[in-house]
C-alpha cells in the first residue's frame, strides 16, 4: 500500500511541478518581451512635451513591429491618442484600464495568467516628459501559439504517466505473485515442519532477503531433524536399557514363585541376582537423570575446585574393584591443578574415566591416572593396557549407550552413559575431552579444563 502511495505522489508531482515550471518560464518571458516592447514605444514618445493623435501617429508611424497584439496610447485624461488595432479602433475613446491608470499615476505595471487557451499579457508604462506624465502607453497580448506547447506539453507528461502507471501495476502484480509463491511455499515448508515433516525442505530460488529466510529455515530443519532423530535414538536406547533389568527381575521373580520347595540357597542367589539388576536399573536412572540435568544447564556454580584431594577419593572408592580384577592403580597429580567447576563434576569425570577402564582391563593390567598443569590448562590422563577400542568405534565412543562390545559392557554393569556425561560435563566447563590408542595396547582418555585462575581472571 505505502508502495502505491508513494508512485502515487510521484506521478502527481510529475503532472504538476513541470506545468507550474514552465507557466512560470512563460510569464517571465512575457514580462520581459512586453517590457521591452512598451519601452521602444515610450522612448518614441519621450521627446513630445504633449501627446495628439498627429504627433503621436508620426511618432508610432516609425517604430516596428513589436509582436504584441494590440498597443494603445492615452494622453493623462486616459483618452485614446493612439490605437494599433484598425478594426474597431479606440481612438478617441476614453480608456480606464487599471493598468492605464496606475500608469498614468508613474508606475510601470505588468500582468499576465493563463486560462486554460491561451496566455494572456497586459502592460502599461507612463510617458514622461522633463518629470513630468504626459500619457501612458498600453499593450495587450492573447497567444495561443505558447498555450498550445502547453497544452502538448501536459498531453506528453499524462501519457508519459499513463505508461508509467501501467509499468508500475504490472511489475506490482507480477513481483507480487512471484513473492507471495515465494512466501507460500516457505509457509508450506514451514506448516509441514510443524507437523513433524523433518526431512521437508523449501526450495531456494534467488540470493534475496527471502532466499537467505529459507536458507536459514533449512539449517533449522536440518538441527531439528538431527535432534529429533538424536531424541528418538536416545529414547529408543533408554526403554532398552531399561526394559532389559526389569524383564531381569520379572523373570527372576517369576521363577521364585513358580518354583516349589525351592532351597534357600537358591533363593538367596536369586534374590541378590534381583538385587544387581535393581542396582543397575537405579545406575541407569541416575545416569539419565544427570544427562537430563546437563541438557537443561542446571548446572551448579562453579567454585574453585583442587582436582588432587577429588582424586584421592575415587582411588579409595574404586581399590576394591580394582582388588578383585587383580588391576593395579596408578594416580599422581599435581597440587597446583586446580579447575573451575563443582567438586561432583570432578568425582563424575575421574570415576567415569578410571571405573570404565577398571572394568576393561586384563587381570594383572593397570590403570594410570596423571594430573598436570600445562600454563592455563589442567589435562587429565586416564590410560589402561586394557582390551582397547577398535578404530571404527573410537569417534562413537562418547555418544549415549553406545557400546564397543554390548554384551561384555552387560557383563560388566556398564550403562553406555558414563562416557556421554563425561563429555558433557566437560564442554560445559569449557574444557574438551578425546579418546586415543595408548602406545602398546589399551586406551588413553584426555581431559583438558581451564585453570581456575584463568578462569577467574
Amino acid at each position: 500500500m505505502s508502495f502505491i502511495l508513494i508512485i502515487a505522489a510521484v506521478l502527481i508531482l510529475l503532472n504538476t511541478y513541470p506545468l507550474l515550471v514552465s507557466q512560470d518560464m512563460v510569464f517571465t518571458t512575457k514580462e520581459k518581451a512586453m517590457d521591452s516592447s512598451v519601452k521602444v514605444i515610450e522612448s518614441a514618445l519621450s521627446g513630445l512635451e504633449e501627446l495628439t493623435e498627429e504627433n503621436v501617429g508620426q511618432a508610432m508611424s516609425v517604430v516596428e513591429e513589436t509582436g504584441v497584439s494590440r498597443i494603445l496610447v492615452t494622453d493623462t485624461a486616459g483618452r485614446v491618442l493612439y490605437d494599433s488595432r484598425e478594426t474597431e479602433s479606440a481612438k478617441g475613446l476614453y480608456a480606464f484600464y487599471t493598468e492605464i491608470v496606475q500608469a498614468l499615476q508613474g508606475y510601470d505595471v505588468f500582468y499576465s495568467y493563463y486560462d486554460g487557451s491561451a496566455f494572456l499579457s497586459r502592460g502599461a508604462s507612463p510617458v514622461v516628459y522633463h518629470n513630468q506624465t504626459v500619457g501612458a502607453v498600453y499593450a495587450y497580448e492573447y497567444d495561443t501559439a505558447q498555450a498550445e506547447l502547453l497544452k502538448s506539453f501536459q498531453s506528453n507528461l499524462v501519457t508519459l504517466s499513463l505508461v508509467i502507471a501501467l509499468l508500475v501495476v504490472v511489475l506490482s502484480l507480477l513481483l507480487s505473485r512471484i513473492l507471495t509463491r515465494r512466501i507460500s511455499n516457505l509457509l508450506q515448508a514451514i506448516q509441514q515442519v510443524r507437523q513433524g515433516a523433518y526431512n521437508h525442505r523449501a526450495a531456494v530460488e534467488g540470493n534475496d532477503e527471502i532466499a537467505q529466510i529459507t536458507t536459514e529455515f533449512n539449517s533449522l530443519t536440518d538441527r531439528l531433524q538431527i535432534t529429533e532423530n538424536a531424541r528418538r535414538r536416545f529414547v529408543s536406547d533408554a526403554s532398552h536399557e531399561l526394559k532389559t533389568p526389569l524383564a531381569g527381575i520379572r523373570l527372576l521373580t517369576d521363577s521364585i514363585l513358580q518354583t516349589e520347595n525351592m532351597d534357600e540357597a537358591t533363593v538367596r542367589e536369586f534374590v541378590s541376582d534381583i538385587g544387581h539388576e535393581a542396582e543397575r536399573l537405579s545406575r541407569i536412572t541416575e545416569d539419565l537423570l544427570n544427562l537430563t540435568r546437563l541438557d537443561n544447564g542446571n548446572v551448579e556454580e562453579a567454585v574453585t575446585v583442587a582436582v588432587a584431594p577429588v582424586l584421592e577419593q575415587v582411588e579409595r572408592m574404586l581399590e576394591i574393584v580394582a582388588q578383585e580384577k587383580n588391576v593395579t592403580l596408578q594416580c599422581t597429580a599435581d597440587e597446583r591443578a586446580c579447575v573451575h567447576a563443582t567438586e561432583g563434576e570432578i568425582h563424575q569425570i575421574l570415576y567415569n574415566l578410571m571405573e570404565n577402564a577398571t572394568k576393561y582391563s586384563h587381570t594383572g593390567g593397570f590403570v594410570r591416572t596423571v594430573v598436570e598443569v600445562k600454563e592455563h590448562t589442567v589435562e587429565i590422563r586416564v590410560e589402561d593396557n586394557g582390551v582397547g577400542i577398535p578404530d571404527e568405534d573410537l569417534e562413537h565412543i562418547f555418544e549415549r549407550f553406545y557400546r564397543v562390545d554390548k554384551m561384555r559392557s552387560r557383563a560388566v554393569g556398564g550403562t553406555g552413559l558414563g562416557l556421554s556425561i563425561v563429555r558433557d560435563t566437560v564442554l560445559r566447563r569449557s574444557g574438551s575431552v578425546t579418546a586415543a590408542h595408548r602406545e602398546g595396547g589399551g586406551s588413553v582418555f584426555t581431559v583438558r579444563l581451564p585453570r581456575a585462575e584463568e578462569v577467574e581472571a
